[in-house]
């Protein structure tokens, strides 16, 4: 959720940077957005409502030129979708700010600082941060001083980037439960909420930590103090991000590219346990002690990744014998929990910032759990550093909003995580992984063959479209697929769409089925087949319309009301990740069908920073 960029550039101006770092974050999910920069004598700022391109083409017409700025895309939190509560918020001319996060205790602070004579032109809760530093610097602090005391006051998640106007060579920074990166050029320094949006100007980057205040000039960072006010270094990575990911080449939309990017993100993914095996250093050097120590596993996580946990939790159970609970995150930390410190906590995000799942994670450690793992798609990020342990997937940048290679990768990881357990445990024997990593270099070809149902899944689109609400089923290991499906056919198409275990139909669901309800089965040639038939028979004497997602193996014909779709042959206990594909691929052709924003779906962030 929102984007922040800035920069301090000794030669250039500044504003190049600013509107094509924005328009690289615009995937994260916004409404407004704006930059400010000190232009010699005053701080220009131009907002606008809308795409990232309206506001560039107002800085463009008014000629807005200097060398150090800010900007941000933001998607509404406190106040309206309205140009008066897009950042960047100046106070009293003189300060400059932006934010992403929440002020939780914003309101408390609007009042003293009403007291104190400000006026407020938004509803935001950033607001309070602009007046609160200009507060703190025209008593005499410096612009560090003056943030470091601001911040003192705020409770709650953010990331900040202050300007002053009297000051064009420093801003001042600060991170506090929201990602924020500091990267370095020849003569300038930038800095970003998200690597992409830097990685066409620099590789060199720093990423702060929790309760980081930095101050930072053209030459790089200056001063740098952690929560505890005492000096410290980040180190710096070199960026492996790939220029050309954040493109979208020959495709329509970068959705679209990045489902058919999963046969290599699975491959590449799957490496990590075909090169190396399935042992337990793949998950980090303490983890052949911890593995022998655990008895049982909790995994949380939020949206899509809750499903991959969902689907995790039955190859852990069936493969490596351990138990294992699924908690959303952003339920977890507000009830009791009994902690055992013989439990492993995962936790599961494509961004690793996810706010939620982040605090989840606190909260479990401050109940008694010691043992954690994070499953994760971006190196440096807070939830891995956060860990005793950690995995990242290979799936390489993700900019849709909705989750695709990311999952599937997600999925990949946990059946490497089930199969290693089950060895350690002694569950699996040599056998066994032999005939576990075959299925995982089979995996890619049958996504490829599963991506081959496109124009299939198009004609289905067309049925779709029109409809106002669906119904997803599965069971067993599938139906966490069917909650997908329905995720992912809600977040595109703005259609209502439900998931159900087919068992559970004839307990409250099927009182909605008619024939205006279309009802997709996951169907694979397994043990629950028949189980699943019987329960499509239901569907059928009610009238609904069914869309049979299948594989080769199975007897399913093409009748009225029943249309059929075949993957390829059943793949065994891999079966979910192949038909995922065929979910994704059917709701990307019902948006482009209903003509919505398949890329950013409306109201929705790729990274969700806020509670």
């Amino acid at each position: 959720m929102c984007g922040i960029v800035g920069a301090i550039r000794t030669n250039n101006n500044v504003v190049d940077f600013l509107t094509d770092g924005l328009q690289r974050l615009e995937y994260r999910g916004y409404d407004s957005a704006g930059i400010a920069v000190q232009t010699g004598s005053e701080i220009t700022r131009v907002r606008r409502v809308g795409r990232v391109a309206l506001m560039a083409q107002a800085a463009k017409d008014e000629g807005v030129f200097g060398h150090i700025g800010i900007g941000h895309t933001r998607w509404a939190t406190h106040g309206g979708v309205t140009e008066p509560n897009a950042h960047p918020h100046i106070s009293g001319g003189l300060i400059a700010v932006v934010h992403n996060g929440i002020i939780e205790n914003f309101e408390s602070e609007r009042t003293r600082l009403e007291e104190l004579g400000y006026t407020f032109d938004s509803q935001t809760d950033t607001e309070v941060i602009a007046h609160s530093v200009h507060h703190e610097y025209t008593q005499g602090k410096s612009l560090y001083q003056a943030v470091q005391a601001a911040c003192a006051r705020f409770h709650g998640a953010y990331a900040i980037a202050v300007i002053a106007n009297d000051d064009p060579t420093q801003m001042v920074v600060a991170r506090m439960g929201c990602p924020l990166l500091v990267a370095f050029g020849d003569d300038e320094t930038f800095i970003a909420s998200d690597v992409s949006a830097v990685i066409a100007f620099t590789r060199k980057v720093t990423y702060l930590e929790d309760g980081d205040i930095a101050l930072l000039t053209s030459a790089g960072i200056q001063t740098l103090l952690d929560k505890d006010g005492n000096e410290a270094k980040r180190a710096v990575h070199t960026s492996e991000l790939s220029l050309a990911s954040l493109e979208l080449g020959l495709h329509s939309h970068f959705m679209q590219k990045e489902i058919y990017e999963q046969p290599k993100a699975i491959a590449d993914t799957a490496e990590i346990f075909l090169d190396g095996g399935f042992i337990a250093e793949n998950f980090g050097d303490d983890a052949p002690a911890i593995f022998k120590t655990i008895n049982s596993i909790k995994i949380l996580a939020c949206g899509t990744s809750y499903y991959a946990a969902l689907t995790g939790k039955y190859w852990l159970e069936s493969i490596a014998k351990i138990r294992c609970d699924v908690e959303i995150a952003s339920e977890y930390r507000y009830r009791d929990v009994i902690a055992d410190d013989k439990e492993l906590v995962i936790t599961i995000s494509q961004s690793g910032e996810t706010l939620d799942t982040m605090e989840a994670l606190k909260y479990a450690v401050a109940q008694g759990h010691t043992h954690s793992l994070s499953i994760c798609n971006v190196m440096e990020s807070a939830l891995p550093r956060s860990s005793s342990l950690a995995i990242y997937t290979r799936a390489g940048a993700e900019i849709g909003v909705a989750s695709t290679k990311a999952f599937t990768t997600q999925l990949v990881i946990l059946f490497g995580l089930a199969v290693t357990l089950g060895r350690v445990r002694g569950h699996v024997s040599e056998a066994d992984l032999e005939r576990y990593a075959d299925d995982l270099r089979q995996l890619p070809g049958s996504i490829q063959h599963a991506l081959n149902l496109e124009p299939q899944l198009g004609v289905w689109a067309q049925k779709f479209a029109a409809k106002p609400s669906a119904l997803f089923l599965g069971r067993g290991i599938h139906y966490p697929i069917a909650l997908e499906g329905a995720l992912k056919l809600k977040e595109l198409t703005y259609i209502h769409a439900e998931a159900y275990p087919a068992g559970e139909l004839k307990h409250g669901p099927l009182a909605l089925v008619d024939e205006n309800m279309p009802v997709v089965v996951i169907a694979p040639n397994d043990s629950l087949l028949d189980k699943v038939k019987a329960n499509m028979q239901e569907v059928g004497a009610r009238g609904g319309e069914l869309f049979v997602l299948t594989d080769l193996d199975s007897d399913f014909t093409d009748t009225e009301g029943v249309h059929v779709i075949r993957t390829p042959r059943h793949i065994g206990v891999l079966s979910p990740i192949v038909h995922t594909i065929a979910v994704q691929l059917l709701s990307y052709h019902v948006a482009l069908v209903r003509g919505t924003d398949v890329d950013k779906p409306r109201n929705l962030a790729k990274s969700v920073t806020v509670e």
